[in-house]
């Protein structure tokens, strides 16, 4: 795959998650559809939502309801594009959504793979592709990571890393929606920093785009290592989301 259809299959997932057209996050102007259900969309997205906001750079694109289709494209028409996924105009945000009982809950930077940069990577330890076969003894909490707990079959690839027959590394991937795998990554504390992170997400992102998937990656922002590791195995920022999420939802991920 090149960079450009890479862009566009993310595109086209996209627009699949927040019932819009892939154009529509290339536009100069703000777009607010109407958040609608759709089984093409990312499994883990519980749509529709009342507020989310995607940018690939350009401009926004708002999912809401028809509730708070008027505070949302209020915010969004006010402020410019990338201060609208920050502090402290979130805290207006806030605000506009206090009447719906909704709040700003997630955060999140997306990286998809630059095939000028994308390459296996080397430590010096043994890497092991990995299959569904081989994941039944990885769903722990070390592991959490990197595979999906409550829904096992969507995980289908990974790629460990090994000492002496001893698991210290792994990257693993869900089959998010039917294009697009997301990478998860994590290793053992006494092991960081020896480019093994690296080491086994280059690796996926390659088995994965040899299946003809596109890997995407995603980090919080001030998850600055997770962030490095992205960039350090090939990958690079594509775009961002903010999600809001209902209070009492809320307080209970908080407890």
């Amino acid at each position: 795959m090149t960079n450009k259809e890479i862009l566009e299959i993310a595109l086209k997932q996209s627009a699949y998650d927040c019932n819009c057209a892939p154009a529509d996050f290339l536009s100069e102007q703000n777009v607010v559809t109407i958040s609608k259900t759709n089984p093409k969309a990312r499994r883990y997205i519980p749509l529709p939502l009342e507020c989310d906001l995607v940018s690939y750079g350009n401009n926004i694109v708002a999912q809401v309801s028809e509730r708070t289709k008027s505070a949302v494209s209020e915010y969004i028409n006010k402020i410019d594009v990338y201060h609208c996924f920050e502090t402290p105009q979130i805290n207006l945000l806030n605000d506009l959504l206090a009447p719906f009982d909704l709040k700003v809950c997630f955060m999140a930077e997306y990286f998809l793979p630059d095939m000028t940069q994308l390459k296996e990577l080397d430590c010096s330890y043994d890497l092991r592709v990995l299959h569904i076969e081989d994941f039944a003894d990885l769903y722990t909490q070390q592991w959490s990571n990197c595979l999906t707990f409550n829904e096992r079959e969507r995980d289908v690839l990974a790629v460990g890393a090994y000492e002496n027959g001893k698991l210290i590394g792994l990257a693993g991937c869900s089959a998010d929606c039917e294009m697009m795998y997301q990478i998860g990554v994590d290793v053992l504390p006494e092991y960081r920093r020896k480019g093994i992170a690296s080491a086994v997400t280059s690796r996926l992102g390659l088995e994965i785009l040899a299946l003809g998937k596109v890997p995407f990656y995603c980090a919080a922002w001030s998850n600055i290592k997770s962030v490095r590791n992205a960039i350090k195995s090939g990958f690079r920022p594509a775009w961002v989301e903010l999600t809001a999420r209902n209070v009492d939802f809320i307080n209970k991920m908080i407890r």
